[in-house]
């Protein structure tokens, strides 16, 4: 379990980075993030690798006027300097684009080694560059990926991979398993725990202090009252009820072709999908370049970009770095958001928040809008009274730009 302490700092957020891959773009992404000072005095970094890593790929993106801060331990970290802790002694063979053994074993050692500061509470929170799922594999790592790893780490029972994008978060609730074991997964206490993992998350994480999450169907037409599939009827649905009678704004279950068609995912501040691929696709295809990977349900802050190691462009110095700068400043956000919330009260079900559920929840049914009760959705909306959502962009103080190159998943 993490020993992070809740209390106001007046230092900047101390954010640890893994290196991943060393013969993926990892290394490099994580250089152009960082190469920027501007983005440096909002943080201070902590790079979990090796310099002689860094100052290889360094040349390769011509970066030689970019400064390594070597340290032994996180707790001697300079601010506004990028502190690298060298992870191993040995020199590595770096072959770009290679799947290789020494690429995973790097990459565990670093994670290893990071994932240990973070635990002890020496980092405020850890940004992972990819990794490749296979190379990495031994008996000290015996997981699908990042996610699974952390989770053990942390001792906890479940969490939830959610990829981010601004108002946009789409969470899982199966996640690295082949498709054919998804629908026996689908079943009421996976739901419940899910839901109140990203629930605590947007209020938590986020700042939201009411949050509408949107429950997606797991059949095609999300079941068609049966006709294909009675997972919606037996499992999806009853447990969406139990949500709407505590005053959650739990809705669904929606169709996820017509709710990512009609943009109706913009009136959520989270999306919960049955299986992998039905959340990520139609999110990557909104947000591939700009995407966190973000593991909600941790007792500690951990974010990643949302490619994967790209092997086909790395060491060409054209991997676009949008992603990783993205991961970090929302690890930031997290960070600073988790520190001010206050604390937990009481939970009620006011009448004024059931009306809503109950008006959103005839309204996944059936596309276009209807009308509930003589009125729109967007006149109960209207009567919301919520706090405006708080966004999180204090530390956006960078230009972005896109060279146009995408970080293929692998």
């Amino acid at each position: 379990m993490s020993s992070h302490k809740d209390t106001n700092r007046s230092h900047p957020p101390k954010i640890g980075i893994s290196i991943g891959d060393i013969n993926g773009v990892g290394p490099e992404i994580v250089i152009k993030a960082l190469a920027d000072n501007r983005i440096t005095s909002q943080f201070t970094p902590v790079v979990y690798g090796s310099s002689k890593v860094l100052s290889f790929y360094k040349k390769k993106v011509r970066r030689d006027d970019f400064q390594l801060h070597n340290i032994k331990d996180a707790s001697h970290a300079a601010q506004k300097k990028v502190n690298v802790i060298n992870c191993w002694e040995e020199t590595a063979e770096i072959t770009p684009g290679k799947q290789t053994e020494i690429g995973g074993k790097c990459a565990f050692t670093a994670l290893e080694r990071a994932v240990a500061d973070l635990l002890n509470g020496t980092i405020d929170a850890l940004v992972t560059a990819p990794i490749n799922k296979h190379n990495i594999q031994s008996k000290d790592f015996d997981f699908p990926g990042h996610t699974e790893y952390l989770q053990a780490k942390d001792g906890k029972d479940d969490c939830v991979m959610t990829l981010c994008d601004q108002g946009l978060r789409v969470g899982v609730v199966t996640g690295h398993m082949p498709i054919a074991e998804v629908p026996s997964k689908i079943t009421a206490e996976a739901l419940r725990s899910k839901i109140d993992i990203m629930l605590a998350s947007l209020r938590l994480d986020f700042g939201i202090n009411k949050p509408k999450l949107a429950v997606l169907g797991l059949n095609p037409h999300a079941g068609e009252n049966g006709i294909l599939g009675q997972e919606e009827i037996d499992v999806i649905k009853p447990v969406i009820k139990e949500y709407k009678r505590k005053g959650e704004l739990v809705i669904g279950p929606y169709p996820a072709d017509g709710f990512f068609g009609s943009s109706q995912f913009r009136k959520f501040d989270g999306i919960l999908a049955m299986y992998h691929d039905q959340g990520l696709i139609p999110f990557k295809a909104l947000a591939f370049e700009t995407g966190v990977n973000y593991t909600s349900g941790l007792s500690f802050v951990r974010t990643s970009p949302d490619h994967g190691t790209a092997y086909d462009i790395a060491g060409k110095g054209i991997a676009d770095e949008t992603s990783m700068r993205e991961a970090i400043y929302m690890a930031i956000d997290v960070v600073k958001n988790r520190l001010e919330a206050p604390k937990p009260k009481p939970k009620k079900a006011p009448v004024e928040e059931r009306k809503i559920a109950e008006a959103m929840q005839d309204e996944s049914q059936d596309f276009p809008l209807e009308k509930v009760e003589g009125e729109t959705i967007e006149d109960v909306e209207k009567k919301d009274k919520r706090p405006p959502r708080r966004e999180n962009k204090p530390y956006r103080k960078h230009d972005k730009k896109n060279n146009g190159n995408k970080n293929q998943e692998k």
